[in-house]
């Protein structure tokens, strides 16, 4: 049947307007199903307008706002600061050491047969012997230095003829013997060498040994003009470096370190100055 044209056409009925299927229809890809969203089934009801309240009034001191039961709690929360420990006191300074501990040689070890001989020669209690990094040391007291000296420079199995340097060692705390003289000494035949060692006090006598090794001459006259050593029989006996008017010994321990008080002069040229001032006061 045709339609008639005076008869307005029938709109298309909404989605809403067709009647339910019996099956649930299926959601499209990506989107929520209404009874899956959130809010499904709330009321549509129009929620009424929340009630705004103003702001406090900001304090003017952010702290004084704290309660006191806050600041008392946090006070009481943080941890009590650790107390700075006091600086440690310094060390005690050690003791100045009194001498060389010149270590015997190890019992396996056999003794040069120049050092049993001396021991033969002075006795067994007038020597002692020493071993340090290969080298021998024989140290006798003060009275038979010149019996040893002789011995080591005409035993056969000695034969030290060379004298090749003698100085000392200072050791203030060693009261009764403050300084260790050593002789090296060197056997141009053989080809050995030994030190021989004497302790002797500040003021104390010692004999010198230019008679058996006559280089030993300048050697103990440098002895005497740095440490003062009372070298004894020398054939000449006097200062070698320093002047012969300078004041004490310049390698003592106890020597200043800026030198005597009232010579105490940076340049050498006012040295010379004033003992060439003195000596033309002599000539005068």
């Amino acid at each position: 049947m045709a339609d008639d044209p005076q008869k307005p056409p029938t709109p298309p009925q909404a989605a809403a307007d067709k009647p339910a299927s019996d099956a649930p229809a299926e959601p499209l890809k990506g989107e929520v199903s209404r009874t899956d969203a959130p809010g499904a089934g709330v009321s549509a009801a129009p929620v009424g307008t929340p009630k705004t309240e103003p702001p406090a009034p900001k304090p003017a001191n952010p702290a004084a706002a704290k309660p006191a039961a806050a600041t008392a709690g946090a006070a009481a929360a943080k941890p009590a600061a650790a107390a700075k420990p006091a600086a440690p006191h310094p060390p005690a300074a050690p003791a100045p050491p009194s001498g060389p501990t010149d270590p015997p040689p190890p019992a396996d070890t056999a003794l040069p047969p120049f050092i049993a001989s001396l021991q033969r020669s002075l006795g067994d209690g007038a020597v002692q012997v020493s071993l340090y990094l290969g080298d021998w040391t024989v140290i006798v007291p003060v009275a038979r230095l010149l019996d040893a000296a002789a011995h080591l420079r005409t035993s056969p199995d000695a034969l030290f003829d060379f004298c090749s340097d003698v100085t000392a060692t200072d050791w203030p705390p060693r009261k009764d013997a403050r300084f260790d003289v050593i002789y090296c000494l060197y056997s141009t035949r053989l080809r050995q060498r030994v030190r021989l060692k004497v302790r002797v006090g500040e003021d104390q006598p010692l004999a010198s040994v230019t008679g058996v090794w006559p280089a030993a001459n300048w050697l103990e006259r440098e002895v005497y003009d740095m440490f003062g050593v009372n070298f004894t029989g020398h054939p000449d006996r006097r200062r070698i470096l320093m002047p012969d008017d300078w004041q004490g010994f310049p390698q003592r321990k106890d020597y200043p370190l800026e030198g005597p008080g009232e010579l105490l002069m940076e340049n050498p040229e006012d040295w010379l100055k004033l003992r060439q001032a003195r000596e033309q006061a002599d000539i005068e």
